[in-house]
């Protein structure tokens, strides 16, 4: 190190010094800076050992209450709630609240909906349909009072009148339960229902919280959650339907994923929250948009019979100077398509119907068809074949060119053996495959004439995927043997689980791969040329073992219709084959073989473009 250095840091090190020195506090400062640490040390100790010995006599009370004088234990409550103390004493009573379609349970104890029971509908098993009951369910209300933090689920709300059984069947019934919050104050829950109907508006409504409810709250916050419970008859495929869906304001619908348990922060204004199962669901809507929230889905077992548990963690924008009703409407809904696009706010989105382009196929082609057959027949079975039937008509056309498609490559195959023959040899594969185009060019055949039909039906039979498993109209329907047509239709029950295909067998399902191979293996006769593709053989043995497992569980309704298309397919291509004369196609791709080939429009562009430039275009 030269003498600059040296200097150069032992000056640095003499101005840390000098800087540390002058920059230290005095004594009095230190002095005083340890008896403020001090000070606020003792007084979160305090306050711990406070909260501790306010948290223990409150377990000891709730524990047993007879330790303490009536007037110990009120002042406890005080403690603990403020103006809320009185609504902490209570009996739970329920009052049901119906109609025509619903049955409400609503419990005194937190004011909530205690269970719903939808009248027209059971579960497969034969039992009242419940949505949800008890304990199973959370509905809970939190805020700030005076400092203390309210929350409504361990309160109790009095009834404003005498009944109990509240029928809305002839006329709209209005059920209010009060919390009580000191001599004019109070928490009004309204609950509201119309005789045929499957909305309930509910509301809450403050009167003389201004001076409870602090001016700086804003938010006020709703704990909401369920329990899914099992409806139907295949636990994992309804599970599999079940999810959380959300409505951002003014803005498209979206959802958890189904198939696996999830959260989300919602981060933007909601309109509406809904816990939906495969053919239910219930709709928390809210007057005033939610400001955010957090969902979550935690998945259940199939011991317990229910699917999934969905909790929403909703805030809700509060402003006490001026709010004095807070307006919500439930929804215990089926999810029938034209039902729910009746109530509007896009609540149809809760029937699955697919993507963009399939959902619009389903949406404005295939319900209206089907609503259109419902309407005068009510075997769904019938429905279905005749849904088949119609569908098969629409695409006969396209059918009928592929059939003509695969005759003109079926009558070429000795011209093609030949060029096989020719360009045996693997680096002559290029000559070959420009030799076979050529022909193909010349005779007038398109190679893909018979896959383009098939391409353009695929959107229908991914629409019909999608509708039959959502569509509620085939639930509980039978047909032949099949009692559900939304769900599998099992003619043995195994006494074992058999990996990705379950412990029942199909009847349906096994006779829709049974002539899916068999159509499969008749197009492949009708199409086979000396170019076979590899591995397409096995392909077509493969799909219908594919099908066979991938549909055991899936609805009978679906593996009907996949069925009876392929029943049908078989016969167009024996009625097809008669009627095509192969002799007379043979004859006349030899006479488009001698005609000069004819250029397409835009092939004569590029030549005529090439000659204006003096390039003479190749031959």
């Amino acid at each position: 190190m030269d003498k600059r250095s040296l200097i150069g840091l032992l000056l640095m090190g003499l101005l840390l010094i000098v800087y540390s020195i002058f920059t230290r506090p005095s004594k009095d400062e230190i002095e005083r800076a340890n008896r403020q640490r001090d000070s606020i040390a003792k007084v979160e100790i305090q306050n711990s050992i406070e909260a501790q010995r306010l948290k223990a006599s409150l377990d000891t009370v709730r524990q047993d209450p007879g330790i303490l004088t009536p007037e110990a234990l009120q002042q406890q409550r005080v403690n603990e709630l403020g103006s809320f103390a009185e609504a902490a004493v209570g009996q739970e009573e329920f009052i049901y609240l119906e109609n025509k379609k619903l049955r409400v349970k609503l419990s005194t104890k937190g004011g909530r909906p205690y269970s719903v029971e939808l009248k027209e509908y059971k579960t497969s098993r034969g039992e009242p349909l419940i949505l949800f009951d008890g304990d199973s369910s959370r509905f809970n209300l939190n805020f700030f009072s005076q400092n203390r933090q309210i929350a409504t689920q361990d309160l109790y709300f009095i009834p404003q009148g005498e009944e109990r059984l509240v029928s809305a069947e002839e006329q709209a019934k209005t059920v209010i339960l009060r919390m009580n919050a000191g001599p004019d104050s109070y928490m009004d829950y309204v609950y509201s229902v119309e005789p045929d109907s499957y909305k309930v508006s509910f509301s809450i409504k403050l009167h003389g919280m201004e001076q409870l409810i602090g001016a700086n709250t804003n938010m006020i916050y709703l704990d909401w959650s369920s329990d899914l419970r099992q409806q139907e008859k295949g636990w994992k495929f309804e599970k599999d339907y079940s999810s959380i869906y959300y409505k951002f304001f003014e803005d498209e619908v979206g959802k958890l994923q189904p198939r696996k348990a999830g959260s989300e922060d919602l981060t933007t204004k909601i309109e509406w929250i809904a816990f939906k199962q495969q053919f239910f669901s219930t709709v928390l809507m809210a007057g005033t948009p939610m400001s955010s929230a957090r969902i979550n889905t935690t998945d259940k077992t199939e011991q317990s019979r229910k699917l999934k548990t969905c909790t929403a963690e909703i805030a809700i924008p509060f402003d006490s100077k001026s709010v004095q009703e807070i307006p919500f409407a439930f929804y215990f809904i089926p999810n029938h398509y034209k039902i729910l696009q009746a109530e509007g706010h896009e609540l149809s989105s809760l029937v699955d119907l697919g993507w963009n382009f399939i959902a619009w196929i389903n949406k404005w082609f295939v319900i209206n068809i089907f609503h259109y057959l419902e309407g005068g027949i009510t075997n769904y079975g019938i429905i279905i074949i005749l849904l088949t039937v119609f569908f098969k008509l629409l695409v006969f056309p396209l059918s009928y060119k592929s059939s003509v498609s695969a005759a003109k490559m079926k009558v070429l195959k000795p011209q093609i053996d030949e060029l096989t023959k020719k360009f045996s040899t693997p680096d002559k594969a290029m000559e070959k495959q420009k030799a076979t185009m050529a022909l193909y060019k010349k005779a007038g055949v398109n190679p893909l004439g018979g896959c383009l039909p098939a391409l353009l039906q695929m959107p229908i039979w991914l629409a019909l995927f999608r509708f039959f498993p959502s569509s509620i109209e085939l639930r509980q329907q039978k047909f032949l043997w099949a009692t559900d047509l939304s769900s599998y239709d099992s003619i043995l029950n195994l006494p074992f689980t058999i990996p990705a295909y379950g412990d029942h067998i199909s009847l349906f399902t096994l006779l829709m791969a049974i002539s899916m191979l068999v159509t499969t293996k008749m197009s492949m006769d009708q199409t086979s040329t000396a170019q076979p593709v590899p591995g397409m053989k096995l392909m077509m043995y493969l799909m219908p073992v594919m099908m066979l497992v991938w549909f055991n569980s899936y609805a009978s309704g679906l593996s009907l219709y996949y069925f009876f298309s392929n029943v049908i397919s078989y016969l167009q291509q024996i009625v097809i084959r008669r009627t095509i004369n192969e002799e007379k196609i043979l004859n006349k791709l030899k006479e488009n073989q001698k005609k000069p080939v004819k250029r397409s429009k835009f092939q004569e562009r590029l030549e005529q473009m090439a000659k204006e430039r003096g390039v003479q275009p190749r031959r």
